[in-house]
């Protein structure tokens, strides 16, 4: 199990196969000279930490096939994967310094990574460098910090993470922080803070995407007011498709198509379906049901036997398929509400322990573009999804922070914001 989903929402692997379309030699060639030509960048994947808590200090060959790994090289490779946001993330029980000093260890990683194998990886901080790696045959190395508790309130910690090279954060993870309310925590907020609108200003300045993705609504508007270069949400549904939390509203969508950002659509089961986030839930009351420490359940006390009522419960009832149609449907519908300009990809691999039926890993990114083609999107609207899209985003972001150099950096504190 894995950060994104609680024990307790994880569904089982579905039962069934959907139909999947054959292949088609026409498309697929299309998708190929896409690819070939647009680097296709992943906005979230989360090999880090799932290398950090899989296998500790004893990494595994990444040259080779891992198959308790949603990622390894030769099938970024076959996945035609061209940048790769990684995500820097670490748990929201991380606090203070602790926060900061896991970022910097998960920071180190990612670098160590692009060092052990420095024939198919390359760090990138910027969209030239992206188009510079993907052109010698690389694949371009970002990094992500995913949740405002891991600057440990210090906007100092923030430029610091930026002078090592990371170019987006994610405002929250999970919880609420002291200065910006979470999409899956109570409010406390009503949004930003004023310290939460200086750390939108002073990522401007220093030319660091923000990313909406895991904040509330009151939020994603709350910076969407402030910022003054285009946003990101690297791993985020339609909320129209599925009224969850962690998605976004057609509302905000059509603030993001006017403040020029994107919107990168991830491969969450139970948030590109329906019918998958009300068996995680109905799962979840079950497991309540059997055993609810520290006063509820019928079986508290009894593990086992709890264990076994769960597996009958589930053998009764089969998790719905999900499927690679499934994205394709968040993918258009934010084409069609935004605009082809503000779509993306962000996958979510190895933060996740269930997967679409179709995109099971990173091999798998062709199959979706193939499928958006059998749906009549055509090259020039593929290559803005892969990474046009994206690469526009950054460059705009770098032109606001060189606007903005000038600028002193802030000295703004949570306390001194209140």
């Amino acid at each position: 199990m894995r950060k994104l989903i609680p024990a307790a929402f994880a569904a089982v692997t579905a039962l069934s196969l959907p139909a999947i379309a054959l292949a088609d030699p026409v498309i697929d060639k299309r998708v190929a000279a896409v690819l070939g030509k647009t680097p296709l960048i992943d906005g979230h994947n989360d090999l880090p930490w799932a290398l950090r808590e899989g296998f500790g200090a004893n990494w595994p060959d990444l040259s080779t096939h891992q198959p308790k790994l949603h990622t390894d090289i030769p099938r970024l490779r076959a996945g035609k994967v061209g940048g790769q946001f990684w995500s820097v993330w670490v748990p929201v029980s991380f606090k203070g310094d602790a926060a900061v000093t896991a970022t910097l260890e998960q920071i180190d990683a990612v670098k160590r990574l692009v060092t052990t194998y420095p024939g198919t990886f390359e760090l990138a901080t910027s969209a030239a460098d992206v188009r510079r790696i993907h052109k010698a045959g690389r694949i371009a190395s970002l990094l992500g910090i995913e949740g405002g508790h891991q600057i440990g309130n210090s906007l100092g910690a923030l430029r610091q993470f930026q002078a090592l090279g990371v170019r987006y954060m994610t405002l929250t993870h999970t919880s609420t922080t002291d200065w910006a309310d979470s999409a899956t925590d109570v409010p406390r907020h009503n949004g930003l803070t004023p310290f939460g609108e200086a750390v939108v200003r002073e990522m401007n300045r220093l030319g660091l995407l923000v990313d909406l993705s895991h904040v509330s609504p009151d939020a994603m508007t709350d910076a969407l007011a402030v910022t003054k270069a285009p946003v990101i949400f690297s791993h985020q549904g339609a909320r129209a498709l599925v009224d969850h939390p962690r998605n976004v509203s057609d509302d905000v969508l059509k603030l993001v198509a006017k403040n020029g950002g994107v919107v990168m659509v991830d491969f969450v089961p139970g948030y590109i379906s329906t019918a998958m986030a009300n068996y995680n839930a109905s799962l979840a009351a079950e497991r309540a049901r059997f055993d609810a420490p520290p006063y509820g359940g019928l079986y508290i006390g009894q593990p086992d036997r709890a264990k076994a009522a769960l597996a009958a419960w589930q053998a009764e009832n089969p998790p719905p398929t999900v499927g690679l149609k499934d994205v394709a449907d968040h993918i258009d519908h934010i084409a069609r509400v935004a605009g082809v300009d503000h779509v993306g990809i962000g996958s979510d691999f190895d933060g996740i322990t269930d997967v679409p039926i179709g995109l099971e890993n990173v091999s798998t990114f062709p199959a979706l573009f193939a499928e958006l083609a059998r749906r009549g999107w055509t090259d020039a609207n593929l290559a803005k999804l892969a990474g046009e899209n994206v690469l526009r985003v950054m460059t705009n972001a770098e032109a606001v922070a060189k606007a903005m150099a000038a600028g002193p950096a802030s000295v703004a504190t949570v306390a001194s914001s209140e």
